[in-house]
């Protein structure tokens, strides 16, 4: 006698919509093919050539991050097409802050119950930040975990893998009269979203609601994506004049560019060299914040500052301005230590 016995499916698992998912994103992983990308997805591991990617005696750089509570807009607003261009920038705008190229990119996706539609747009949103940033998508996990999350809930991690050759490594070289060029952020990035929903739910507003700063709803203008800094930053860097570079992620500009000085040595910034983008007003308007906690918690409206060469400062301007950057002289390296700030943005 046959018995009628329980089965993976029955248990919430559809191994079938997984590899109909690989089909799907395949074409998108595609276009990321880089020098270097040996076997991809689809197989128990992913290869890649370091000489073929051109490099002679390189150094491995590694990150891994990814995008905080910003997904729960996502999750809410079924506005999940560039939520994975997020999950690359954090990790290869880190990567590129230790002079390092991106080279391939992995990810991790787990929900409750796999959606195809969704889970491709999300996958198909972390291939064009692959693309714009020159790295390779090589593999990933998609796991499927009924009970683990509630229906339409779910999270991603990125990992990133980046090279240099020995010796070109970043922060190096920086001292004090260095100056510091900000490059103009895209909005909130994702960094500060459990501060953002908070101060959300304070104004009585709700995502489908106008957004008091820019066109279009709430919840799409929070959404707009992490900027991708890589290609110019890398072009500044193979110019000369980079000493270091600081990706403002958590923690603003306050604790992240310290991560960058060496010993003895600090930062003047001055707060009118920028105007503070529409979004953060608002945040802090809204949320009654201090200045102090805006420049901690936020980018303000600078995704990423280059410690560069006095020198060269202006023309590194120019080169980074070309690329499509907006680029801001907004201070320079001082003795002392931390962070001190001139002027006001609120």
């Amino acid at each position: 006698m046959t018995k009628n016995g329980l089965t993976y499916a029955d248990a919430g698992v559809d191994i079938d919509a997984g590899n109909d998912l690989i089909d799907r994103i395949k074409p998108a992983a595609q276009k990321t093919k880089r020098p270097g990308v040996m076997a991809g997805l689809g197989g128990f591991g992913a290869l890649f050539d370091l000489k073929a990617a051109g490099y002679v005696d390189p150094i491995l750089v590694a990150a891994t991050d990814g995008v905080g509570t910003k997904l729960r807009i996502a999750i809410d607003t079924g506005n999940v097409d560039t939520i994975g261009i997020d999950l690359v920038a954090m990790c290869v705008n880190d990567l590129v802050c230790q002079g390092a190229e991106p080279l391939f990119f992995l990810d991790y996706f787990a929900t409750g119950k796999l959606e195809l539609d969704a889970a491709t747009r999300i996958i198909e949103g972390i291939a064009a930040g692959c693309e714009a940033s020159g790295c390779a998508l090589i593999g990933g996990e998609t796991a499927e975990m009924p009970g683990m999350y509630h229906d339409g809930d779910f999270d991603l991690a990125g990992f990133a893998v980046g090279a240099m050759e020995r010796g070109a490594d970043l922060p190096a070289g920086v001292s004090a009269g260095d100056v510091l060029l900000g490059l103009a952020s895209d909005g909130v990035h994702s960094n500060g979203y459990s501060l953002v929903r908070r101060i959300v739910d304070v104004s009585g507003l709700t995502w489908a609601d106008h957004a008091p700063f820019a066109s279009g709803n709430l919840g799409a203008a929070l959404l707009a994506p992490t900027r991708l800094y890589v290609k110019p930053a890398l072009e500044a860097v193979r110019a000369g004049g980079v000493h270091a570079l600081a990706h403002i992620t958590g923690g603003g500009l306050t604790e992240n560019l310290p991560r960058v000085l060496p010993d003895g040595c600090g930062a003047q910034i001055d707060l009118g060299a920028w105007a503070l983008p529409p979004v953060f007003t608002w945040l802090a308007q809204t949320g009654g914040m201090a200045e102090a906690e805006m420049l901690k918690t936020f980018n303000a409206g600078i995704g990423m500052v280059l410690v560069v060469n006095p020198a060269q400062a202006d023309q590194l301007t120019c080169l980074l301005t070309d690329a499509g950057e907006t680029v801001y002289r907004i201070g320079q390296v001082k003795d002392g230590e931390g962070v001190t700030y001139q002027g006001s943005l609120l």
